[in-house]
């Protein structure tokens, strides 16, 4: 277990950076006067950060001859990326933080234990068991009494 420590906080501050980030682009979108601009910005600020990141570390290029061994569907995380980062920047300020990540939490739920069990896109197989369902259901009725308690 001390072994994942850092894993486990890390894991932690990715989960808090969301809030901050969807909060940060609800902002940016307020001053921009459209979501889609404003999700072009904060990819373009984190692409020249990450390209940066990866000159700084001198980190290789794969050999392109290897590249059509590779599975069509590993190129469409940016995309998924722009698709979470644009919903937040609409979700955030209808729904509220605490509301849009419980939301978010349940898409994520849902859709890992989907994964784990038939160990889609490279996942081990990890079948869906009996406490996992109650952990899901858990966490789907803690969403439900975020979004239903909601005092404005």
């Amino acid at each position: 277990m001390t072994a994942l420590l850092p894993y486990i906080l890390l894991a932690l501050i990715a989960g808090s950076a969301f809030p901050i980030q969807a909060g940060v682009n609800s902002r940016l979108s307020q001053w921009t006067q459209s979501p889609v601009l404003a999700s072009a910005i904060s990819f373009t600020v984190g692409a020249l950060a990450l390209n940066l990141l990866t000159a700084v570390m001198r980190v290789p290029l794969p050999p392109l001859s290897s590249l059509s061994a590779q599975p069509w569907w590993m190129w469409i995380g940016g995309l998924l990326g722009a698709v979470a980062v644009f919903s937040a920047i609409v979700l955030a300020p209808r729904l509220g933080a605490a509301s849009m990540l419980a939301l978010i939490l349940s898409g994520q739920m849902l859709a890992s234990l989907a994964m784990d069990q038939y160990g889609m896109l490279g996942y081990p197989v990890r079948p869906i068991t009996l406490p996992k369902l109650v952990g899901g259901a858990l966490v789907i009725g803690g969403i439900a009494l975020i979004q239903f308690n909601r005092s404005g």
